[in-house]
């Protein structure tokens, strides 16, 4: 009899039906039969059986005969098993294993204080008197009575609810409904703590958006300030958008002894097609179309609660959530407003309950393991996903102890399959992914592949498996079905027939320094770009050299017939690393007028950076020396997606003796003035590079 824990054991008859992910699961091989349990009385029998007879058996099972497993209380839904190929990509394995590796001495660091945290008396009996009758002063009696009588669990609640963003206005009403849930099962809930939330929709092309990357960081110090009341056994995250989750998802690693599940609301109704949308944009940028059609445009694309319908950042965020196993299953793209949403919100109430200390132990610091950040890179790729989580990843692996960098996201791009066109990648938006297949059936394939893992803890009992499944409402109960073959094979594919061989995302390197490029939007025959450079201070400053037709006039006069616009004084040091969303429409109308353009900055695209060549995130930024402070007017710059090549076309000696530009003073100066920037002095000053996830913290 062979006992193992945490890890699958070899199985010498080939591959298993299943693999449970539970902690310290115990499992024996014998007679060919491994069985599964842990202290909460799950089981599971399994017959492994050679390759043969896994076909044979695949055409003949009685799947009404199969086995279900036993689920707590709070997990009555069954769920039903589904035999599957568990050999990981050799590439994926390797990946896993040279970041676990590079990880060993801050990973383990990081489990030794989750676990003394964990091992702790709960806060009724190990904190004082006077604190335990602060924390619940406002609680009704009968919550009251079961938290300090009762020792009941309490669920502390982080909320990034606010009403400048449509995607969190149906937060409003959540706390209200998990209050509810958790007292149905003898719990009680409170709201921690508030954290900032900035929509970047409203703050695009101004000085706010100056503090947005830095507002990841702040919403993770508001996380830990929420749960540094130390007075609960478990949390609910409420939030969706570009630095929220992120943010939020820092500062609860930072409590990784707290069993957390994440709260989303969902995108808001298809409205004027993105496309079309972007179309009107540029019409606008060439004074074709006046304020009054644009704004008529934009109203029609934003118009109502819930998240943008572009696969950006925001709903980037989802995919990543669900892959790493820290939604209820399928949440990801249920609209608000319906049963459906609501009864999700009050099953994330359910699911953090069954895994806190008393009941399955799920900790969010042992979840997020070296699988599961993996997890998440490759749904990235494999969606062509935001290229904002090349910084933010970086930035939550580290909060767990884990060291990743952009070499680990270039060697995974290689071998993952590109397996959804969403806007800006295609023409559909995210309903129309959910409608297709959405989440499920990428991680379904994913998994399937082998380019998941899945002997990874979730916050659910069925493990990821239970991520490759939707939620629907029969007669008024929640319950999960499988998704089937893709429902439109123009916006997602299985593994077999993918959009690309490689994932949307590429490392370039060279004598400007490294970068990123998200490739899954940019037509094939603009992955080679070579041209002058036209050197930029500012966005200001591209666009005004757009509206007095510069640009055109530079395209039309050299043999390579476009420009490289490079804006640089972006990154984290200079100006907060804002994005440049609004350079994309006149870069647009550029390669629109059939000019071979691309954009090279040590700043941000966000996740809809659409269909022009953009080497974004330059590192080191020209702010600390960084090559691109070297670059002139006129010298010819090499972007190739293809090889992962980003270079000046300058002889080594004369670049090497070239002294870098100075950032203007008073630019220095008008960076740090004005709406807020001077608070986040520091954090410009402390900033680690893109790569190290732009840490403000270090």
């Amino acid at each position: 009899m062979k006992r193992f824990s945490g890890q699958r054991p070899e199985n010498p008859l080939g591959s298993a039906d299943l693999f449970l992910a539970a902690p310290d699961p115990l499992a024996w091989a014998v007679c060919g039969v491994a069985i599964f349990a842990n202290s909460y009385g799950y089981w599971l029998q399994i017959a492994p059986c050679s390759p043969s007879q896994a076909k044979r058996r695949e055409s003949t099972t009685n799947k009404s005969a199969l086995p279900k497993l036993k689920l707590p209380n709070h997990h009555r839904h069954p769920v039903w098993l589904r035999r599957y190929n568990s050999m990981t990509h050799s590439t994926i394995a390797d990946a896993t294993d040279q970041i676990r590796e590079r990880s060993r001495a801050t990973r383990s660091a990081y489990l030794q204080r989750l676990d003394g945290a964990a091992a702790r008396a709960v806060s009724v009996e190990r904190m004082g008197c006077g604190n335990v009758a602060h924390a619940f002063a406002g609680m009704p009696l009968d919550d009251r009575f079961k938290v300090v009588t009762q020792r009941a669990p309490n669920i502390g609640i982080v909320t990034a609810y606010n009403d400048m963003l449509s995607a969190h206005t149906p937060l409003q009403s959540y706390p209200d409904l998990i209050k509810q849930e958790a007292r149905l099962w003898g719990a009680t809930a409170q709201v921690a703590g508030g954290v900032p939330a900035m929509c970047d929709g409203v703050t695009q092309g101004t000085s706010g958006m100056e503090l947005s990357l830095f507002s990841r960081d702040v919403i993770a110090m508001a996380t830990a300030v929420a749960l540094s009341h130390d007075m609960f056994d478990a949390a609910l995250m409420l939030g969706v958008c570009d630095k929220i989750v992120p943010g939020l998802l820092i500062g609860a690693l930072h409590f990784g002894h707290l069993p957390t599940v994440f709260v989303p609301a969902g995108p808001m109704p298809s409205g004027l097609p993105n496309k079309e949308k972007a179309r009107v944009r540029e019409l606008a940028a060439q004074g074709l179309v006046g304020r009054e059609g644009l704004l008529d445009a934009e109203l029609k694309s934003y118009h109502s609660p819930g998240t943008c319908t572009f696969y950006g950042t925001a709903n980037s965020n989802q995919m990543l959530l669900e892959a790493m196993g820290l939604h209820v299953p399928g949440t990801a793209f249920v609209q608000p407003g319906g049963a459906l949403r609501d009864e999700l919100t009050r099953e994330a109430a359910r699911t953090v309950l069954g895994i806190v200390k008393a009941k399955r132990f799920a900790p969010i610091g042992k979840i997020v393991d070296e699988r599961a950040i993996v997890n998440a890179m490759v749904a990235l790729l494999a969606t062509g996903g935001s290229t904002n989580h090349l910084i933010h990843w970086v930035a939550v692996a580290r909060s767990a102890g884990i060291l990743i960098d952009w070499n680990d996201f270039s060697k995974l791009s290689e071998v993952v399959p590109l397996l959804t066109h969403v806007y800006p990648n295609g023409s559909a938006d995210v309903n129309e992914f959910q409608a297709a297949g959405g989440t499920g059936f990428v991680i379904r394939e994913l998994l399937d592949g082998g380019f998941m893992h899945e002997d990874v803890l979730t916050v659910r009992a069925g493990g990821i498996r239970e991520y490759t499944r939707e939620p629907a409402l029969v007669q008024g109960v929640l319950a999960w079905h499988e998704m089937g073959e893709s429902k439109d094979e123009a916006i997602v594919r299985p593994v077999s027939q993918p959009f690309s061989a490689s994932g949307g995302l590429k490392l370039l390197q060279g004598n400007l320094g490294r970068s990123v490029i998200k490739v899954s939007a940019v037509p094939d025959d603009r992955h080679v770009i070579e041209a002058p450079a036209r050197v930029f201070d500012s966005q200001e400053g591209l666009h005004a050299a757009f509206n007095a037709g510069e640009l055109d006039r530079v395209c039309l006069e050299n043999a390579a017939g476009g420009v490289v616009c490079v804006v640089r004084w972006q990154g984290p040091q200079a100006n907060g690393m804002p994005e440049l969303h609004k350079l994309t429409p006149p870069l647009a109308v550029l390669q629109g007028k059939g000019f071979r353009v691309a954009l090279v900055t040590d700043g941000r695209m966000s996740g809809a950076s659409g269909k022009v060549p953009a080497a974004i995130h330059v590192s080191p930024e020209a702010a600390a020396g960084g090559p691109l402070a070297k670059v002139r007017d006129g010298d010819v710059i090499l972007l190739d997606s293809i090889t992962g090549v980003l270079q000046v076309n300058v002889p080594d000696d004369a670049w090497a003796a070239r002294q870098p530009a100075s950032m203007p003073e008073a630019l220095c100066i008008s960076n740090g003035l004005g709406m807020g920037r001077e608070l986040f002095a520091g954090m410009r000053r402390h900033a680690l590079t893109a790569e190290e996830g732009a840490l403000s913290w270090m």
